[in-house]
């Protein structure tokens, strides 16, 4: 099998190291430099430095070099990054050639999946064989050859299988599931609420906070995913609270640094000047409250969380907001 992974940052040079292991492999990088680096160096110094690469994983700058062939795509780019990079792409990926996405994010303006927009971009693909890997998984901590697990959506289940096939091994346990609609929006929403829980940890806060905040995270993101048309199940697996521990509770998640800063005074410009890693979750939070409001769904951390990176609003000023709130009964928990 050849795998083309498009977008060479800390995750995509990640799943492109898990596919050297039974795939030909090549990596698009979108400057020359980085491609150039890693093939000499075996090593991507701009997002895993230190890591050494699989001689089996090959760089490309030229997208048409890296699609040239491909029997499966994976697309790690940025959410805002996305459709530009799939336009590139016309006419170079097979009609019948599997696509993954990658990014957690949704499209700002459009509030489309990522799913929905390659299938808008690349007109004419099978829906069944447009899919979302997602899951816990912090690159560095796979690099490290931590345990992991992770789940494929795809409508095409033996497509989907064959990508389980794939991407399992000692180190990551790959489950299947047909429902792409709720990986994509718990991939996405989880990200707002990863910032939350850094502003948490920022205020000094412990557990007793980020407990309650990641239950009620939970049921903000399973109610849009159903009313978006995703499965209340998957919120509850590796794509849902899976992903969400894992991001609210650890400071390697980008999202998380940046709710960490946020809680501790700093503004969102001086924040992401900083960094060359994109937190999704600083331009999905827009995207998310749109879908909220078309879908009539209620998402008060959300909207604090978008006061907050929007309207200058304060950490403090935000939480007073959420603690006052109407009292309400808990009902079903994550239902309404």
């Amino acid at each position: 099998m050849r795998v083309a992974v498009i977008g060479a940052g800390s995750w995509g040079t990640t799943i492109a190291c898990l596919a050297a292991a039974d795939a030909d492999v090549i990596l698009w990088a979108r400057r020359a430099e980085l491609a150039d680096r890693i093939n000499a160096d075996h090593e991507n110094p701009d997002y895993l430095a230190g890591f050494p690469l699989p001689e089996a994983v090959a760089a490309a700058s030229r997208i048409d070099e890296a699609l040239d062939g491909a029997d499966l795509v994976m697309v790690a780019v940025p959410s805002h990054g996305y459709r530009t990079v799939l336009d590139r792409a016309r006419g170079l990926i097979h009609p019948s050639t599997p696509i993954v996405s990658l990014t957690k994010g949704i499209e700002t303006g459009t509030c489309l999946r990522m799913s929905q927009v390659t299938l808008e971009v690349l007109e004419g693909r099978d829906p069944d064989a447009v899919g979302v890997l997602s899951g816990p998984n912090l690159a560095p901590e796979i690099m490290k050859g931590q345990p992991a697990a992770a789940v494929i959506a795809m409508g095409d289940r033996t497509a989907a299988r064959r990508i389980q096939a794939l991407f399992s091994s000692p180190r990551l346990r790959v489950y299947t599931n047909p429902d792409v609609i709720g990986v994509e929006v718990a991939g996405a929403t989880k990200n707002v609420m990863a910032i939350a829980a850094g502003a948490s940890t920022g205020l000094g806060f412990g557990m007793n906070s980020m407990a309650a905040l990641v239950t009620r995270g939970l049921a903000e993101m399973t109610r849009l995913g159903i009313a978006m048309g995703g499965e209340a199940l998957t919120f509850g697996g590796l794509a849902g609270v899976g992903d969400l521990i894992a991001t609210c509770g650890s400071p390697r998640s980008r999202n998380n640094r940046v709710g960490i800063q946020l809680g501790r005074g700093r503004r969102i410009d001086e924040i992401l000047a900083e960094t060359n890693m994109v937190a999704e979750g600083v331009k999905t939070t827009r995207a998310v409250l749109d879908l909220a409001s078309r879908y009539g769904v209620e998402m008060p951390i959300s909207e604090a969380v978008g006061r907050i990176l929007y309207e200058g609003a304060t950490v403090g000023g935000a939480l007073v907001d959420l603690m006052t709130r109407e009292t309400k009964a808990e009902a079903h928990g994550i239902l309404p």
